[in-house]
């Protein structure tokens, strides 16, 4: 730990007890937290959903939703004061000034009906009294240093026409508009792309570098927690498991909780040499490959040249002015019991191809389902065809009616099929839900009272009700804990086995593609740039796209923290062009080299 670090506490927390209200009275969520925070250090708090992390981080912020949680007890020192004992008034003279916080989700963090410039401007006006030509410049200069392009023009812009990315850098120019001494970063990159991530990764680094800030880090990515920490707090059910250095946490972890935690995470190169997918448990087993067979057979999904644009209108005729080639002249195979991966960055067409799959988006070209052709067909003639093949969508909350039950939800596909009902119906969903790991009590529940996994899960069972032959999985373990993660994965792997089950498996995610995929199709603007077996495009990547999204997966080891992070110059070229615009695909690969480059840390 370096002198300033040792020499100068920034933040203490004692003895820490957050208290949540409940139908059968208070309950902890958070007890006997403690910690000290030094000036320039990064402290990365760890752990499943559910163990306390975000209630920590609210609770130093004082932003609890009061009166149904509150600090039960302890001592949050900021300096000499006791934040838990402030009043509204001297906490919101603290917030952004002193103490700031990046929060999980921007687009819900950032208010929908206001500019980027109105509400960066907000906090300078309350903590500097800036107004007019200062203000504006000090505005612009905050979003400079997050290295947004042109940003001016972002002042007039609104939170939905920035990409996810972009609405990040925002939230981090906000919260370090007024330079506080301690950063709270909430999960700041879970659902970020990792080119992306490894962006903002670098630019907290760098501006840590620069001014010396304190940064409390909340993440289950153990691959962050590794890139980023100085120490890390290991917590499970509001209380602490283990802290330490980051290196004796990696490795020599003390708690059976922490092995297990680091043996969850998904390694990239872990299966360098091996051909097909390995189980994501932490006693791995190799899952069965697709082997050649004398006799050819016919793939179960096959696309050839699927193009899917869409019209933007304009104009007091709202005529069709512009369009966005989301998909362009994509082709690809799908074998019975393979696992092809779909990867790339947010707004490269993976999650489009996916829906067009479904029969869900109008597209061109040529799509066969189990050798049925979609092109053309109704939605009374696509019914059948769904019965072969089904989707899994990356929020399962959102997925889920919340006011049927899960039982019912699960059912749906069998009556609404005709495929089964009465006794008939309650006994094939109670198979379902023991098959993913669900007990039949469960059944009368609702979305609300399950876990994220748990969710997941029934979102699985659902997809799997009509027997299909495809699944199309879209982003399904991307925000789950990396435990959880682990086991809906392994899941994933044992029902194809032992079903024949083929996936599409949609992610950005490159460390659990490399583990569940037989083939893997790397995305650009839209078009496949390279394709091949999981041992040919992750040991010999010939893209330099492709090897730009390996070179920005943070690795889950310490001692391989990398000297250099991948960064976006600028953002991805638009897919939005004119009337009389044709795709030259032969400038991808060049376009893919100018996009991404790496950069040497200061």
């Amino acid at each position: 730990m370096s002198a300033i670090k040792a020499a100068e506490t920034v933040l203490s927390v004692r003895d820490l007890k957050v208290q949540v209200a409940t139908p059968a009275g208070a309950r902890a969520v958070v007890e006997g937290l403690s910690f000290d925070l030094h000036a320039g250090e990064t402290i990365c708090i760890a752990g499943e959903s559910g163990s306390g992390k975000s209630m920590t981080a609210l609770s130093v912020m004082r932003l609890l939703p009061e009166p149904m949680a509150r600090i039960g007890g302890g001592e949050i020192l900021f300096g000499e004061r006791d934040l838990a004992s402030l009043t509204e008034g001297e906490m919101r003279r603290l917030r952004g000034n002193d103490i700031a916080m990046i929060f999980q989700e921007p687009m819900t963090s950032l208010n929908p009906v206001l500019t980027i410039g109105r509400q960066l401007g907000e906090a300078l006006q309350a903590h500097r009294t800036l107004t007019g030509s200062a203000l504006k410049k000090a505005v612009v200069a905050a979003l400079e240093q997050v290295r947004i392009s042109e940003p001016e023009r972002r002042l007039k812009q609104y939170p939905h026409e920035l990409s996810g990315g972009m609405r990040q850098r925002v939230m981090i120019a906000m919260a370090l508009a007024l330079n506080p001494r301690v950063l709270i970063a909430d999960e700041p990159t879970t659902a970020l792309d990792v080119t992306v991530q490894a962006q903002i990764l670098e630019l907290i680094r760098d501006l840590q570098r620069e001014r010396g800030t304190a940064v409390i880090l909340i993440t289950h990515d153990m691959g962050v927690v590794a890139e980023m920490a100085d120490r890390v707090i290991v917590m499970n059910h509001g209380k602490v498991v283990e802290q330490g250095p980051v290196g004796q946490i990696f490795t020599a972890p003390k708690q059976p909780y922490t092995r297990e935690l680091l043996a969850a995470v998904p390694k990239l190169g872990a299966l360098k040499g091996s051909e097909g997918p390995m189980r994501a448990s932490a006693a791995p087993a190799p899952v069965a490959d697709i082997k050649p067979t004398p006799v050819p057979v016919r793939p179960v999904v096959e696309v050839n040249n699927l193009t899917v644009r869409f019209d933007i209108h304009g104009g007091l005729l709202q005529r069709v002015v512009r369009r966005v080639h989301a998909v362009e002249k994509i082709s690809f195979s799908l074998k019975p019991g393979e696992t092809l991966a779909l990867v790339g960055e947010s707004g490269c067409g993976k999650s489009t191809t996916g829906r067009a799959l479904m029969g869900l988006l109008p597209f061109t070209g040529d799509v066969l389902v189990a050798g049925t052709p979609l092109g053309g067909l109704s939605r009374a003639q696509l019914r059948p065809v769904r019965r072969d093949i089904q989707m899994i969508f990356q929020d399962p909350y959102a997925s889920l009616d919340p006011r049927m039950t899960v039982g019912d939800l699960v059912g749906e596909p069998l009556t609404i099929h005709g495929l089964a009902s009465g006794s008939e119906l309650e006994d094939r969903v109670a198979w379902l839900f023991s098959r993913v790991g669900l007990d039949r009590d469960h059944m009368h529940r609702h979305p609300h009272e399950f876990s994220g996994g748990q969710r997941q899960r029934i979102c699985i069972a659902r997809a799997l009700s009509l027997s299909p032959r495809v699944i199309v999985a879209d982003e399904s373990v991307s925000a789950l804990d990396v435990s959880v993660q682990a086991r809906v994965l392994d899941l994933l792997q044992e029902l194809q086995d032992e079903m024949g089950l083929s996936y599409l498996f949609i992610s950005h995610d490159m460390a659990v593609v490399e583990q569940i995929s037989h083939r893997v199709a790397v995305m650009y603007l839209g078009q496949i740039v390279e394709t091949g077996t999981r041992a040919q495009v992750f040991d010999d990547p010939r893209h330099s796209y492709t090897r730009r999204l390996i070179e920005a997966v943070p690795i889950a080891d310490p001692a391989r923290k990398r000297e250099s992070f991948v960064r976006m110059e600028g953002e991805i070229p638009s897919p939005v062009h004119g009337l009389d615009y044709q795709p030259v695909y032969a400038e991808l690969e060049d376009i893919g080299a100018r996009h991404l480059v790496a950069r040497e840390a200061a």
